[in-house]
């Protein structure tokens, strides 16, 4: 007796497929290479990608690893490849500025940080790569809402129950489109002590190659430090860090930040 289970077999089929595919392959050309049926192999992507272990490109329709399988064996190339690509920026930005500089993706409605370089200082943010935040909540994750259109925004967040971390959370569908496009048309995201009370953060969002390896890039600076001068430094630094890992990433339109 076979004691595979069938579906999960091709499950794990399609992981392997797609894990030698950087760049992705669509639905029929999954479902010619492993010979499994078309409707079987629907089914499977679609779940999968609701899940977070896919992800389809919207232009080119591929479907890829996602965030999800990062998550939990450390094998999502992608995210390697963008953490990696980001370091010296975020050490450079942590140099000129001396404070916390994160990196993160969008996962659903959430922010998962995927790098982190501390300050030298006694008083740092106290937070660890991996973990995940509700994106309405955070800086970093309305940067990356950013990336958005309103009508995604709105399906991803229908069925959302916003939580109060602090008075400054965003509690509405509402407040947080308008928030959003508040940092469209700025540049960079601000988070005023709305999830962690006394610290204010700066973030702006970037993407590679025609709209792949999206994520953002935060400063976090402590009530105590913060002051109108190095806020206005903090932004111009970020927002133009912003820039450069665009570029280095492969954007072609010259924009950073929010592209």
């Amino acid at each position: 007796m076979n004691p595979l289970v069938k579906s999960a077999d091709r499950t794990l089929a399609i992981l392997d497929l797609l894990t030698d595919h950087r760049d992705g392959l669509t639905l029929t050309e999954i479902q010619r290479l492993l010979e499994i049926p078309k409707s079987s192999t629907y089914t499977l992507l679609v779940t999968m990608a609701t899940r977070g272990f896919l992800e389809q490109d919207a232009e080119t329709r591929r479907f890829r690893v996602g965030i999800r399988l990062w998550q939990a064996g450390q094998s999502y190339v992608a995210v390697s490849d963008l953490e990696q690509a980001a370091l010296p920026y975020m050490e450079a930005l942590r140099d000129t500025l001396n404070e916390t500089v994160q990196l993160a993706t969008l996962d659903g409605t959430d922010n998962v940080y995927i790098a982190k370089v501390d300050p030298d200082q006694q008083l740092r943010l106290a937070s660890r790569v991996g973990i995940r935040l509700p994106a309405y909540a955070t800086g970093i994750g309305k940067a990356l809402l950013s990336q958005l259109g309103d009508e995604e925004i709105r399906e991803r967040f229908a069925e959302v129950r916003f939580v109060q971390y602090t008075p400054q959370t965003i509690m509405s569908l509402p407040h947080l489109l308008a928030a959003v496009r508040e940092v469209r048309e700025n540049g960079y995201a601000t988070d005023n002590s709305e999830y962690t009370p006394g610290v204010f953060c700066i973030a702006a969002s970037f993407s590679g190659h025609r709209g792949g390896s999206r994520a953002a890039i935060s400063v976090s600076i402590p009530e105590m430090r913060k002051t109108p001068a190095l806020i206005a430094t903090t932004i111009d630094n970020v927002r133009s860090t912003a820039h450069q890992l665009s570029l280095r990433m492969g954007y072609q339109d010259g924009a950073g930040g929010n592209v």
